[in-house]
């Protein structure tokens, strides 16, 4: 069972679009939100001067390809980033995280960088934007363990704050946290070969990679349902096989209908077409105790 959180979101500007400070209860590390137009204006944060690992996001360019990031780490983040200001162009905004009592030091973060850098990559929810692979740099058993910890109330900061860039779709059973609950697979089945599986989560319904989805449509089909199947080809989430289209990634629809129609090439309800394996729909499976 997963642990209450205590969070606390200080907007500096008084502007949810603005700078935000996130501090965990009982935790060391702080977090800085920081809008890519602000950078200029955290002078007066002195904390921004010292160590750090950092994130620069940027939206999707389309509404099926990925958002961007970049992993980082700097011995002073405010000068990083002023430097990013001026030679990367793509990123909108900055998290950084900061140790309140100044107990990172550069193999830390160096640590830190490249933890993140391989889950990013493994999540494949984003498009990472670092141009090398950071280096592993060797730290204490001691430290090692408290670097694990700092991690995770990262990943839980991230998420809170809008971004999920470390947390997959779809978590392997070695990688799953004891504290998680199992996740209920549903399967889809239809003509011309559709056989699908995925599972419902907090954002929408997930169905997984090597899903087979039918290649032909009705006529009635919405024509917005259309448009996103020919952008999911477009864009290389699905490929067509002979007479079937194939899932290449993970990939997260907005809703268990949106899925099943995508897939099926039909009109359909998602709450009745996705079953578990022993034949109960997702409809019954809500409202089940």
């Amino acid at each position: 069972m997963n642990l209450a959180k205590t969070i606390k979101l200080f907007l500096m500007d008084g502007d949810p679009n603005g700078r935000i400070s996130c501090e965990l209860s009982n935790w060391n590390g702080k977090a800085y939100r920081i809008p890519r137009s602000e950078v200029k204006h955290c002078t007066d944060r002195s904390d921004l001067a010292g160590t750090c690992v950092y994130f620069l996001f940027a939206k999707a360019d389309s509404a099926h390809s990925k958002p961007k990031v970049y992993i980082g780490e700097a011995e002073n983040v405010l000068s990083r980033l002023k430097s990013h200001v001026a030679e990367k162009e793509f990123w909108s905004e900055a998290v950084v995280f900061i140790s309140k009592d100044d107990n990172l030091n550069k193999a830390h973060i160096k640590h830190l960088e490249s933890k993140f850098y391989q889950s990013a990559i493994e999540a494949e929810r984003y498009d990472v934007e670092n141009a090398n692979t950071p280096t592993l740099s060797a730290i204490s058993e001691s430290d090692q363990a408290e670097m694990v910890e700092f991690a995770l109330n990262i990943k839980l900061l991230l998420g809170t704050l809008g971004f999920k860039v470390l947390e997959a779709l779809v978590e392997s059973a070695g990688k799953r946290s004891p504290d998680s609950s199992e996740q209920e697979i549903f399967y889809l089945t239809g003509v011309g070969e559709v056989s699908a599986q995925g599972h419902q989560s907090t954002e929408g319904f997930v169905v997984y990679k090597d899903s087979i989805a039918r290649v032909d449509t009705v006529a009635s089909l919405p024509k917005s349902y259309f448009k996103l199947r020919g952008d999911l080809i477009k864009d290389e989430v699905v490929e067509r096989k002979a007479d079937c289209l194939v899932f290449k990634d993970n990939y997260l629809f907005s809703s268990p209908s949106a899925a099943a129609t995508v897939l099926l090439g039909r009109s359909a309800n998602g709450l009745i077409e996705w079953k578990t394996q022993a034949g109960t729909t997702l409809k019954e499976h809500e409202l089940s105790a």
